[in-house]
């Protein structure tokens, strides 16, 4: 549980960017894929990868903070 009030603001955005990262880096890919464009499909890719990244930490950070 969080200490401070002001930490689940602060999470939230956190989740919602991861969440918003993967999912306009999935359409970019695609749109990418379908049209070709190797590198337009790269940067998909790996905004689609940062925004896992970004979920996964915050679920570690989580689960480590409620073993405590």
């Amino acid at each position: 549980m969080p200490d401070d009030v002001t930490d689940k603001p602060v999470l939230a955005i956190k989740k919602l960017g991861g969440l918003l990262l993967l999912i306009f880096g999935i359409v970019v890919a695609l749109l990418a894929y379908s049209n070709g464009s190797t590198g337009l499909s790269i940067v998909g890719i790996l905004m689609a990868a940062v925004g896992v990244v970004m979920l996964v930490l915050k679920v570690v950070r989580r689960n480590q903070d409620s073993q405590f």
